[in-house]
């Protein structure tokens, strides 16, 4: 399995999650990882960081892979320069440029999956970037007729959000009856054919607090959430709720669910990363290429001195490789179901 491994924002801790990860030799036994980047800037961190000890061997074309080890394929021009803990134009450009090969060879069927490392979702705009993320852009490249679903994903929860990167105050007029059923059914196609879970339960979060207090407090739940609810209960989805998220969450009843559809952004994610902020993993759902990320940012602030927890991004690659199992098997199962054969004993037909 060839995994694509996109540099993100040069100036943050991506190449030092990296780098850390690829030191597990243990990597390379169930996957090829191809860093999509720049070999300076990765010779910078590894004597910076004191990894040296890791080799990587840089490569043209993803089809030069063939190893056990770690490869890296320029993606950048000669005069890259890296400013730590800073945004800059030139970063920006740098993880646009990466993203954008790793995708074409995606695309192309070159790799397997891609695992990409954090941006900054301001200094990669440009005319060929306009999106508020990597899930909007992957989006817009593999158009399939119908959107992709964020999912959070750690050992201990899973989350989906119904909206994504949209201004709190678009949130309500955003929210439709039809969209949240797309996001359920999404997300249960997801937890079948990509976590091998045969029968998923969803809970679904109210947008309001207290869930609305029937209508006291808002009508969305009412008007919106809950007759979506009742359609893909009767197509056989099995999801509940609405429920309030304050107490949904303090009262631990996530841990009843295989996963959480959130209305918002942050209603998903401030839980999400309060549970599992070390381990967890960003995957675009309801896509036919397999995508993952760690479950934080640049963290300008660390970047350079060699205390960013390589955990979520090891995670993350972990992921892509069990998705593509996950899909893998459950292709075969669905291409040959099981069938009623009669198996004959002398004249007995049992």
């Amino acid at each position: 399995m060839i995994i694509g491994i996109t540099q993100g924002d040069i100036n943050g801790i991506g190449y030092e999650v990296i780098l850390k990860t690829l030191l597990e030799n243990h990597i390379f036994e169930f996957c090829i990882p191809v860093i999509y980047g720049s070999p300076k800037v990765a010779a910078y961190y590894r004597k910076t960081l004191n990894l040296e000890q890791l080799s990587l061997s840089s490569i043209t074309h993803v089809n030069e892979a063939n190893g056990k080890k770690g490869y890296i394929i320029n993606c950048t021009s000669d005069d890259i320069k890296v400013d730590l803990g800073k945004s800059t134009e030139m970063a920006g450009e740098a993880s646009f440029l990466a993203l954008e090969a790793a995708t074409l060879d995606l695309a192309a069927g070159k790799l397997d999956a891609i695992v990409t490392a954090p941006i900054n979702k301001k200094n990669i705009q440009s005319p060929s970037f306009t999106f508020p993320g990597h899930t909007e852009y992957l989006e817009h490249i593999f158009n399939t007729g119908k959107q992709g679903l964020m999912l959070m994903v750690s050992d201990v929860v899973r989350i989906a959000v119904v909206t994504g990167h949209i201004p709190v105050s678009q949130v309500s007029e955003t929210l439709s009856q039809s969209l949240i059923e797309n996001k359920l059914r999404l997300l249960n196609q997801s937890l079948q054919e990509d976590f091998g879970i045969v029968c998923p339960r969803i809970a679904v979060l109210g947008l309001n607090p207290h869930a609305g207090d029937e209508g006291l407090i808002g009508e969305e739940e009412q008007t919106i959430i809950l007759p979506a609810i009742h359609k893909c209960v009767d197509e056989g989805i099995v999801c509940a709720g609405p429920f309030p998220a304050d107490g949904f969450f303090g009262a631990g009843t996530f841990s009843s669910f295989d996963a959480v559809l959130a209305m918002y952004h942050d209603q998903g994610l401030i839980p999400f990363k309060t549970l599992a902020m070390e381990e967890g993993v960003n995957f675009t759902a309801g896509l036919p290429v397999i995508r993952t990320s760690p479950g934080h940012g640049t963290a300008y602030e660390l970047a350079g001195q060699n205390i960013a927890s390589e955990s979520s991004f090891r995670h993350a690659l972990f992921l892509a490789y069990d998705i593509y199992r996950n899909r893998k098997t459950y292709r075969e199962i669905m291409s040959n179901p099981l069938k009623n054969n009669h198996v004959s004993r002398g004249n007995a037909i049992e």
